[in-house]
């Protein structure tokens, strides 16, 4: 889940593993695999950026399991 920012700047959470493409139309257009897309503040970049910092607070958790 990344916290993004609407265009009327009102912040919402995504689910990332719903993310299939980021556009720059001039601002960011993130479509779902649902077929939804929303209009968001956050640059492809920094949404990227969002996506592996959730991932990886998630996947350190199985790398401490697996490792124990």
């Amino acid at each position: 889940m990344v916290e993004l920012t609407n265009m009327n700047g009102v912040a919402f959470v995504l689910n990332s593993n719903l993310i299939e493409t980021i556009e720059l139309i001039p601002e960011t257009k993130i479509t779902t695999t649902t077929g939804k897309y929303f209009l968001v503040k956050e640059t492809p970049d920094e949404i990227v950026r969002k996506v592996i910092t959730f991932n990886q607070k998630i996947f350190i958790n199985v790398v401490r399991t697996s490792q124990e």
